[in-house]
């Protein structure tokens, strides 16, 4: 990767050091970095160790950015971490792979199979929470990030891994997406020791692999494969060479999915119960919404308005790709910068989300912004929680549909409070926006008394 600075003319963040660049508050503070660039314009120039970057804080200059991917190509250090993870998948592929694979990869994702998928999802929800039990405090993003990976397996591969695997690729899936932040702005010299955590993450991915790989082999004839496998497996590039994937794209497909798909997901769905655990008022709606479909096999998610709403506010409020990246191919020009081939262009879904201008009052979690006449209003390019542009994610719509119905279906069945609403701390994300350490209680809906209460307003990146 060529390292260019393009310091010279785009204002840099003050706070650099040397060798460590900007490392210190993206550690420490992340977030409120990220919320302190604005101030410096539409583009400012900051340091990911000793690699020169260029931050995008303008949702139309992002818009040039995300719409031009053969300029700005998937790659800069977050994206070159992963790859030594997962290869080239779909969703890291650079743009001269990328076509063919979104062709190979679309029809597993076409609209009208979802409804096929929602069905499996449903099965696979109601079982998962069959085991809480009353007054029972759950580890919020343990929990969904299991029943997230029981659904992507069950649509992947039918009946899938035995419940120890299913865990293990969790485990392994949750390793890797922790390491390659840490990995991405720390040194080249220090991703290269081999520390505890450099070694968790090279044992977690071989692993990961080995086990994906054995159950893709595992599938033999089409017709026993899970309802995606199949369609990845008779996926044929009819506008170019005609070929399909092979076995070793297959693997790298899958893998990216589980990485991709599980997280955003389970992350989602976490922050989602966060906040109607603070919100009695505004769980009791969504618990009538869902009231129709808590013993049924699944229901359109168009049925669930106000249960999207939620979903797509905590999208928005914490985004699970908070911060991603491109690399320019070529010289080019932003706002009236010059960006040389070889830059690294950082942006944050974080960020614009959270913008006063598109979002008044933009800490508050509100879905009615996105219902009714409101969501008319919204910025255009304000919303970009899956990316944009030809690189968005090819499976934003199976996302949403599988984090609005388990949604539905624990609230449907449950009702979750915060033991101690104190204690919960918006903790620092990673390669991914997690609640980490969110513990809820869970008991029956009619545990729910009292006056409704409304969530406690954040400060900074906290609260709901």
């Amino acid at each position: 990767m060529t390292v260019t600075d393009t310091s010279t003319s785009i204002p840099c963040a003050p706070g650099t050091l040397p060798l460590l660049g900007h490392a210190v508050p993206l550690l420490r503070d992340p977030l409120g970095f990220l919320r302190s660039l604005p101030q410096h314009g539409g583009l400012v120039s900051i340091r990911l160790g000793p690699h020169p970057a260029i931050v995008v804080c303008d949702p139309q200059l992002l818009h040039q950015v995300l719409v031009n991917d053969r300029v700005f190509d998937e790659g800069g250090p977050l994206v070159d971490r992963a790859r030594e993870f997962i290869g080239n998948g779909l969703i890291i592929s650079p743009h001269a792979q990328h076509r063919q694979q979104r062709r190979l990869v679309q029809p597993a994702f076409r609209p009208e199979l979802l409804p096929g998928y929602a069905r499996t999802m449903a099965v696979q929800f109601h079982e998962a929470i069959s085991s809480w039990h009353e007054g029972q405090i759950i580890n919020v993003l343990d929990e969904t990030q299991q029943i997230a990976s029981r659904a992507l397996i069950a649509t992947l591969f039918g009946a899938g891994p035995d419940s120890v695997s299913r865990d293990r690729i969790a485990a392994d899936s949750a390793t890797l997406v922790a390491g390659v932040y840490r990995r991405a702005i720390q040194p080249a010299w220090l991703t290269a020791l081999p520390t505890p955590a450099n070694t968790r993450c090279r044992r977690a991915v071989r692993r990961l692999r080995a086990t994906i790989a054995a159950y893709v082999a595992e599938q033999g004839p089409h017709e026993d494969a899970g309802p995606m496998l199949s369609m990845l497996l008779d996926a044929r590039d009819t506008e170019g060479d005609g070929q399909g994937l092979s076995d070793a794209e297959c693997i790298e497909q899958v893998t990216a999915f589980f990485l991709a798909g599980t997280e955003t997901t389970a992350v989602t769905l976490a922050w989602a119960l966060h906040v109607l655990a603070a919100r009695p008022d505004l769980e009791h709606e969504v618990r009538d919404e869902a009231t129709g479909m808590v013993n049924g096999a699944g229901v359109d998610p168009g049925q669930l308005p106000l249960t999207r709403a939620v979903i797509t506010e905590a999208l928005r409020l914490y985004p699970p790709a908070w911060l991603s990246m491109r690399i320019t191919t070529t010289d080019t020009a932003l706002a009236g910068h010059p960006v040389p081939a070889g830059t690294t262009v950082v942006f944050s879904p974080y960020l614009i989300h959270h913008l006063p201008d598109l979002y008044p009052d933009p800490e508050r979690f509100d879905p009615r912004r996105w219902t009714g006449a409101a969501q008319h209003s919204l910025p255009r390019h304000g919303f970009v929680p899956f990316g944009g542009g030809a690189c968005k994610c090819i499976g934003d719509q199976f996302a949403l549909t599988e984090s609005v119905l388990a949604l539905a279906t624990i609230v449907g069945r449950w009702h979750l409070e915060h033991p101690d609403p104190a204690a919960f701390r918006t903790p620092r994300p990673l390669t991914t926006f997690q609640p980490r350490g969110l513990r809820l209680r869970v008991s029956s809906p009619t545990a729910l008394a009292g006056p409704c209460t409304q969530a406690p307003r954040r400060k900074g990146g906290d609260g709901g």
